[in-house]
Parts: structure tokens; sequence; C-alpha cells
């Protein structure tokens, strides 16, 4: 029963012995100058990160102060793997930088899932919480137990992958629902003209899987159970990451988030 909690140990202190040795990188050449008074004067760098490098050295010590959540929370024994994460946190730094999202809660769908299982995760990456693991729906067009059809395209009621930021909340047809705005051109911008948004929906439930085998489809929407969808759209409302993610090749290659 100790091993789960000794590799945990280790993973976080290889994760801060990682970021220890980056912040040492990060300051090792640059030396004091004097004024010819022997006070400090500004500091001369004989080597110095471009602002690219700085960007980057600060997106890799944000990753890595992340991942020991998934660790902690053994997400990988529920079910979401080590790399779709890293993804999911390596678009969510790129978009903290446009000052757009609050970067505490992200949610991942993983489409490479059957509907049948739990491929829906709220975490709460500051205070270590899952807070919602859920079923969650894919659009019709897009396959019946598993996805693997995708588009942007109107009236095309297929769901569309990428990375989303959550907006306002309103009630329409579907009951209590959020406003989605897709963030990568071409791949998922055309969201809120779409109307996809996160609503509950009772064909979300065990209760279908028990009958067909897999939970309905909705028209691209990412459609949650009803039981469960006001609590998860007030969690993750006004401008948090939801990343819904397949391992098709037509997306991994044309996000600039993901890579």
């Amino acid at each position: 029963m100790q091993k789960p909690k000794k590799k945990l140990r280790l993973a976080n202190l290889v994760q801060a012995a990682v970021l220890g040795v980056l912040i040492v990188l990060h300051w090792s050449f640059v030396p004091f100058t004097t004024d010819g008074t022997g006070a400090p004067a500004t500091k001369k760098l004989l080597f110095a990160p471009t602002p690219i490098g700085s960007i980057e050295y600060h997106a890799i010590a944000w990753s890595l102060s992340k991942m020991a959540v998934y660790d902690s929370l053994h997400l990988e024994e529920q079910g979401l793997s080590r790399s779709v994460f890293q993804m999911a946190l390596r678009g969510m730094e790129k978009l903290k930088r446009t000052g757009l999202i609050r970067d505490n809660i992200l949610s991942i769908a993983d489409f490479s899932k059957p509907s049948s299982e739990k491929r829906l995760f709220v975490i709460d990456l500051n205070n270590y919480q899952m807070l919602f693991h859920s079923l969650v729906a894919h659009g019709n067009r897009s396959g019946k137990e598993s996805a693997h059809v995708f588009s942007n395209k109107p009236r095309s009621n297929a769901s569309s992958l990428g990375f989303y930021v959550t907006g306002e909340t309103y009630r329409g047809t579907n009951g209590y629902s959020l406003k989605l705005q897709g963030m990568e051109k071409g791949i998922n911008d055309a969201a809120f003209r779409r109307a996809i948004v996160v609503h509950g929906a009772d064909y979300v439930s065990e209760s279908w899987i028990n009958s067909q085998g897999y939970i309905g489809r909705s028209q691209g929407c990412p459609a949650v159970p009803n039981e469960i969808s006001r609590p998860l759209i007030d969690e993750i409302k006004e401008g948090t990451v939801l990343f819904i993610y397949h391992p098709t090749s037509a997306y991994i290659s044309r996000s600039k988030l993901v890579r």
C-alpha cells in the first residue's frame, strides 16, 4: 500500500529538482557589475534568454508545477493519460498568456474513449481536486459509440476538437446552458455561431448505456448528465479552459496550441 505514495513523492521530488535546475540556469550567467566604487550597479548580462526563451522557461515552470496534480489525483488510474493531460496544459499555458482565462480550472473531454465511459474530467489545478468525472456526449454525425469524425461547419451536427474558453450562462431550449468560444481558427472557431454549448441532457445517462451500450448524441454540443449540469456549469463558467481531445492527425498537425 505504500508504493503509490512513494512513487508520488519521487515524482514530486523529480519535478521540483528539474524546476530548480531551470531557475539556476536562468540566473547563473547574470553577474553584477559595479560603478567603480564597489557598489553594485545595473546587471550586465553576459548571457540572457531571448524573449521567446523567457516565455518558454516560464511555460515549462508552470507546466511542471501543474503536472504534480496528475500524480496526486492518480488521473492515470481514472482513465486520463499523462500525454493528454500534458497536451491540455500546453494549450492552457499558451491561452494563459492572452489574459483571457482563469488558470485554476481545466476541463478535458477525451473523445478517444467511447461514450459509455466517463471521459470528461473537470480538475481544480490549484486545490488538487477532481471536481467532476462524468459522461459527456459527442455529435451525432461524429460517430455512434465513439467519435471519429469532426467538423467546424455549421449544421454539420459533428463535434469540433480543440481548446475552448467558457463564457456566460443562459437559459435556452436545453435549459441552463453555457456558451463556448472556440479558440482555434479553422478547427473550432465557428462554435459560437453553431451554438455549441455545454448543457444537460437526459440521453447522457447510465440508463441509456444499459439499454443500447452507449449514450445518446447531441448536435455537436458536449452535453452532460442533467443531474450535474447546473453545478458543473457554475464551476467552469466565465473564463475556464475546455479541451476536447482526439488523437486524429488532422487535428494534431493543424493545432498551434498543442505544439
